[in-house]
């Protein structure tokens, strides 16, 4: 294992906003860290290396909530879009993934994408991320 969760905590402190988003990305790319996935439903954030090697912890929002049934992309977009250009916190987006159906998101540093996915693990919405 090349990275820490004291190294990649230490990275998230930096982040202020989403502007501070792809200079995060970076940042614990060059630590190691391959993809990532957060859990909406309680916060819980693992992190792989390129040999599927992982650490894990509870992220930034604990909050544990439950996730609707019903899964709407099109809005989940809309406070998607919302919350990347600042008009929301993590702890809001977060609720906005389990109001809408997101179970969680997959971070892949080598892809450069953030896959969205639903209570079954497809897939729903994937983004590039924004490269520096």
């Amino acid at each position: 294992m090349k990275f820490t969760i004291n190294e990649i905590k230490a990275e998230h402190q930096k982040v202020k906003s989403g502007a501070d988003f792809p200079k995060y990305i970076k940042a614990i790319k060059d630590l190691g860290v391959s993809y990532y996935i957060v859990s909406v439903e309680d916060g819980n954030v693992e992190y792989f290396d390129n040999e599927n090697q992982s650490v894990s912890t509870l992220g930034k929002d604990r909050a544990v909530r439950s996730i609707s049934g019903g899964l709407n992309v099109e809005h989940f977009r809309t406070r998607l879009k919302l919350h990347q250009q600042g008009g929301t916190d993590y702890p809001t987006f977060c609720r906005d993934c389990a109001d809408n159906g997101i179970y969680g998101w997959k971070m892949d540093l080598n892809k450069m994408t953030c896959a969205y996915f639903d209570q079954g693990g497809n897939e729903v919405l994937i983004e590039q991320i924004p490269a520096l």
